[in-house]
């Protein structure tokens, strides 16, 4: 009788796409049994790989734009993702403003701005679009979402009545919000945060403190910018009469999760949920024998809304054994077998640099694949 196999890999990072992770997965099953039935749905959890994970598995397409990057003097050339619907448009606000877009040399938070990932959204309303779902992780800015807020036609001025320059390190100089110029579309389009961040925006657990270090931060810089968006949270309180600065994930991006839930009528959801409904993957792992899942790297971790847990959650409820791929297996990787895990793989050949575990990752992939399948084939 002809099995049937769902790949639900996410991306191996730096090593291949969760498409490109199916596509090895698929050719190590075949090699034992060349008449398999088999489904691809590449996966994301809100974060790298969101746009073309949804753009595969749903016959959607890439449109190519440039925008601000995250220092807004300078362009970079991105993609968003319209569904086949043509009415939804995904986008990650990394692909305009992340930091993988700056050498760490670049890296300053008081500078880099959202700017880029407003102007994508605009260029989103150009279609005509109804829904934009925007995974915010990855970012390299700390403007609490203020840029984002000023391509869509927001002006945020100094006592003086002047518009702010862009950056983390000019909100301390706010003193009023100007939301009537607003692009009108924004209001009228339904807007999802594709987040499992749920920091708030200021304080010990605020995306200053936290992620601001990583992004180029000094201890200095840490705390002005804490007290920049503990400004800029007073302002909105009083202007918009909005209380932001506690509000679980406001802090996602760098208070980016603040400014889309103020400007625009945002609601926030866990962006694996999200891309497990828009792939109807339920549907998919009803019909398998078996389901096949990994990411770069495994651990206790994996647990907190990534991928490989949000496939093995929906396949638990419907009975299938899931096997997990993984680029290195991290501590407590046991957890997962309570969460639907059947059992989960190493990947690696052999010993070796980093470098080679990258570049061979589709055939260590492919391979480990084809050896589950003999195990399950006899």
């Amino acid at each position: 009788m002809e099995k049937t196999f769902v790949l639900a890999p996410d991306s191996f990072k730096e090593s291949m796409s969760a498409k490109k992770a199916c596509e090895a997965m698929e050719r190590g099953i075949r090699k034992v049994i060349p008449a398999a039935k088999i489904i691809q749905v590449p996966m994301a959890d809100g974060g790298e790989g969101t746009v073309d994970a949804l753009v595969d598995g749903s016959d959607g397409k890439r449109v190519t734009i440039e925008v601000s990057g995250p220092i807004p003097t300078e362009k970079v050339t991105t993609y968003y993702g319209l569904l086949a619907d043509k009415k939804t448009a995904v986008m990650e606000m990394a692909k305009a403003n992340g930091i993988e877009l700056l050498p760490e040399n670049k890296r300053n938070p008081l500078i880099t701005s959202t700017y880029g990932t407003g102007e994508m959204i605009k260029a989103a309303l150009d279609q005509g679009v109804e829904k934009i779902i925007i995974g915010i992780g990855g970012s390299v800015t700390n403007d609490g979402g203020a840029g984002m807020a000023q391509a869509l036609g927001v002006r945020l001025l100094d006592e003086s009545g002047i518009e702010l320059s862009v950056g983390g390190g000019g909100l301390s100089k706010l003193a009023s919000i100007d939301v009537t110029g607003i692009d009108p579309r924004i209001k009228q389009t339904e807007i999802i945060i594709a987040s499992d961040v749920t920091n708030p925006l200021v304080g010990e657990n605020g995306a200053s403190v936290v992620f601001g270090p990583q992004k180029g931060a000094t201890p200095e810089m840490v705390q002005s910018l804490d007290e920049n968006l503990t400004h800029y949270a007073k302002v909105i309180q009083k202007e918009l009469k909005i209380d932001i600065k506690d509000q679980p994930g406001a802090g996602a991006a760098g208070g980016l999760g603040a400014g889309l839930l103020v400007f625009t009528n945002a609601s926030m959801r866990s962006g694996i949920d999200l891309v497990i409904e828009l792939t109807n993957l339920t549907d998919k792992i009803q019909q398998a024998d078996y389901v096949f899942t990994g990411e770069g790297g495994m651990d206790f971790q994996t647990k907190f809304g990534k991928a490989p847990y949000g496939v093995a959650k929906v396949a638990k409820q419907l009975k299938k054994p899931v096997f997990a791929c993984a680029g290195y297996i991290g501590e407590q990787v046991e957890v997962l077998y309570d969460e639907g895990i059947t059992a989960i793989f190493g990947i690696l050949a052999k010993a070796g640099s980093l470098e080679d575990a990258l570049k061979d990752g589709e055939t260590n992939l492919e391979r480990t694949v084809e050896n589950i399948v003999r195990v399950l084939n006899e």
